[in-house]
């Protein structure tokens, strides 16, 4: 195992410029030289053995351990990997922060398609790489991880959650996490209509492989009309088969022109807001569970300027962490559930406060959530 903090993203030979031609801004001038750096830490983690690339980004421990999940992914580059790692870390600072965790932002990635290249030696080698940081990091499952592959990893070190009820852990954490964003969600039913219900709305759901499927669950008991699409066609077909009364469309892109659309939940991977989705959408509300779902700064005032209520994912989607944060202490699903139910609250806070700074509700979730951390360092 190999393991190192210095960043080394340099292109390829193929890769390098014409000479003359400007360097290139890439990962290490994100990481050391703009706003949506000031990471603390990126480890990259090498097991020849068992095939192991991964990224481990620590944003920040002003609050306490760095807590955030494992994504494994077949990544274009060792680049867009590390860049992922990241944005998902810096969005779990601020996640963990308005959460009202006693956690920093962490973030994980494995390189490589889990579909092929994961395998027992891969997962212990990475908690080998977990262990490394001493407690600095904790991680937990995200996408193209799992319960079962928590329990492998937990085995090399102690600062793993998300591990089955048979391990000692709190079991899947996509129930909670879905039960937070239907919770963010009606708060911005409320906020846009004056009333915490989806009874009557119509709402599309990108993405239901897991927490999107047990957002449907909620959304259809609520009385919504749902529709839903999956690049997976096995996800879509169980969500029919569990919910006869919710229908798909062909893809995302057909999903967001539908017309008469309420509400838009992202639920699978990032960048769903960008500059082509955000013109061609009908919902007029968004919120979803997905990770940094605004592909570039910016997108939050074209969602304004558009007149839709944006509730950021890094609010609503924090149900999840919740529940593996509780799992260090004990798990106890009646008081996770408890703290996951105040992400209505809060959302509604964030929104009130974003209106009466003239701002985006991103923009008054950060100012939150900076304010917490920067108490913190102070403390």
């Amino acid at each position: 195992m190999g393991v190192t903090t210095v960043t080394d993203v340099r292109p390829s030979a193929a890769e390098q410029p014409a000479p003359g031609t400007p360097p290139a801004e890439g990962v290490l001038h994100t990481l050391f030289r703009t706003e949506q750096g000031g990471h603390e830490q990126v480890v990259l983690c090498q097991d020849r053995a068992s095939g192991l690339k991964a990224v481990i980004a620590l944003h920040s421990t002003a609050l306490g351990p760095a807590l955030g999940g494992t994504r494994f992914h077949a990544y274009a580059s060792e680049e867009e990997a590390v860049r992922d790692a990241l944005n998902l870390s810096r969005g779990m600072s601020y996640k963990n922060a308005l959460a009202g965790l006693d956690h920093g932002g962490g973030k994980a990635v494995i390189i490589g398609d889990p579909e092929t290249v994961k395998t027992e030696e891969l997962l212990l080698a990475y908690g080998r790489a977990v262990a490394s940081l001493g407690g600095r990091y904790v991680t937990a499952c995200d996408v193209g991880t799992y319960v079962a592959d928590m329990d492998v990893v937990a085995r090399t070190n102690k600062w793993t959650t998300g591990r089955s009820p048979e391990n000692g852990g709190a079991g899947d954490s996509s129930v909670l996490t879905a039960y937070g964003v239907f919770q963010g969600m009606r708060a911005s039913a409320q906020h846009r209509w004056g009333d915490p219900t989806l009874r009557g709305r119509k709402v599309a759901v990108a993405g239901v492989g897991k927490v999107g499927y047990h957002l449907v669950g909620h959304l259809v008991e609520d009385g919504a009309e749902v529709i839903v699409t999956d690049v997976r066609d096995a996800s879509v077909e169980r969500v029919l088969a569990a919910y006869p009364q919710v229908t798909a469309a062909a893809d995302t892109e057909a999903l967001i022109r539908t017309p008469g659309l309420d509400v838009y939940a992202p639920c699978a991977l990032g960048g769903a807001l960008n500059d082509v989705s955000v013109p061609a959408l009908t919902a007029t509300v968004v919120c979803g569970a997905a990770n940094n779902q605004l592909a570039h700064p910016g997108i939050e005032k074209d969602l304004a300027d558009r007149g839709i209520l944006y509730a950021p994912d890094y609010l609503v989607n924090a149900g999840g962490v919740i529940q593996v944060a509780d799992e260090l202490h004990g798990f106890d699903f009646d008081r996770c559930k408890a703290k996951a139910a105040k992400i209505f609250d809060t959302t509604l806070a964030i929104f009130a406060r974003a209106k009466a700074d003239g701002i985006p509700p991103v923009a008054a979730a950060d100012r939150v959530a900076e304010q917490r951390m920067a108490e913190a360092r102070r403390g």
